[in-house]
């Protein structure tokens, strides 16, 4: 096994250890930190890594350091006593069902999910994802990606064992971002109509800002291997279900028939997956308008007019 798989299991098996410690669930640990719970078991697994930034955020939830999370042995006593006092304290309360439910922003600003900040990724996972969008997966090369990072390519290897782990690490970034927003747009709905509106405007916002990455995401799942393929398409039917789930409650609201309910999820689903296909950033249309536009559509697929929005509880604030 290389060092780069091996660094991997260390990471894994040290933040599984901090999260037992620290009293918290899979579930939980994962919604705090704004990653899918399958993307959270594959990091403890040590099948995918974490970013630095991703280690900060479970450092910081799991009363450690990232210097302990990684092995350092420099530092690794001074952590090893705060991983202990952690372990003395009152665990944090789980969360509330309904929070569990909805989750929330990974920011406090209000909105959050609406925001697209340049993403926090490496010189040499953002080559791959402009080679794979280029030229596909299988026309990239380990040499290929290294010229576009401007880096040798021992350099690349020093970061990524191959290109396999690099288009894991695109899909993995892909679905936590994912996640991430869906649950924070969800917070912003009072019903479930509203909620569907806001879900269908987090997936439309985030295939038009990331397009690069939602193209890969459509068309690379069959480049994976068959674990990775399995856990994040799990992951994928996870955002699928909260659709899903906001659809039929929007429907019961609104005293309409769910007969075709999950037909019409799929569709709308599908819909906002097909944005890469065709849209530009420079197009006529921006992703707001888009966002705004594909919610209509949503919402007069499912057969619920503006009337309806009057007996499905009171509008949010």
């Amino acid at each position: 096994m290389d060092s780069r798989a091996d660094e991997q299991i260390v990471v894994g098996a040290r933040v599984r250890q901090a999260r037992t410690a620290a009293g918290m669930s899979l579930r939980t640990t994962a919604q705090r930190i704004g990653v899918s719970a399958a993307t959270l078991s594959a990091i403890e697994t040590g099948k995918t890594g974490a970013s630095v930034a991703r280690l900060r955020s479970l450092a910081a939830e799991l009363s450690t350091t990232v210097a302990w999370l990684i092995g350092d042995q420099r530092t690794s006593g001074a952590a090893s006593t705060d991983l202990r006092a952690a372990h003395s304290r009152p665990p944090r309360p789980a969360a509330s069902p309904a929070h569990e439910e909805t989750g929330s922003p990974t920011s406090g600003a209000p909105d959050s999910w609406r925001e697209f900040p340049p993403l926090d990724i490496d010189p040499v996972l953002a080559a791959a994802i402009d080679s794979f969008v280029e030229t596909g997966y299988h026309g990239a090369t380990m040499r290929s990606i290294a010229a576009r990072a401007g880096m040798s390519v021992p350099g690349v290897y020093h970061h990524y064992r191959d290109k396999q782990d690099l288009l894991v690490r695109a899909l993995d970034l892909t679905m936590d971002e994912l996640h991430r927003r869906v649950r924070a747009a969800r917070v912003d709905g009072a019903n479930g109509r509203e909620r569907v509106t806001r879900v269908v405007e987090a997936l439309a916002l985030f295939h038009t800002h990331h397009r690069e990455l939602a193209f890969i995401g459509a068309s690379e799942m069959r480049s994976l291997n068959s674990t990775d393929r399995a856990r994040i398409t799990f992951s994928r039917n996870e955002i699928q279900y909260i659709l899903d789930a906001d659809i039929d409650a929007a429907l019961a609201e609104a005293n309409r028939s769910t007969d075709h309910a999950r037909d019409a999820g799929r569709a709308i689903a599908t819909m906002c997956t097909a944005l890469p296909q065709w849209f530009r950033l420079d197009g006529p249309s921006s992703p707001e308008q888009i966002a705004t536009a594909y919610a209509d559509f949503a919402l007069g697929l499912l057969g619920l007019t503006s009337a309806d929005s009057a007996t499905a509880g009171p509008p949010s604030c």
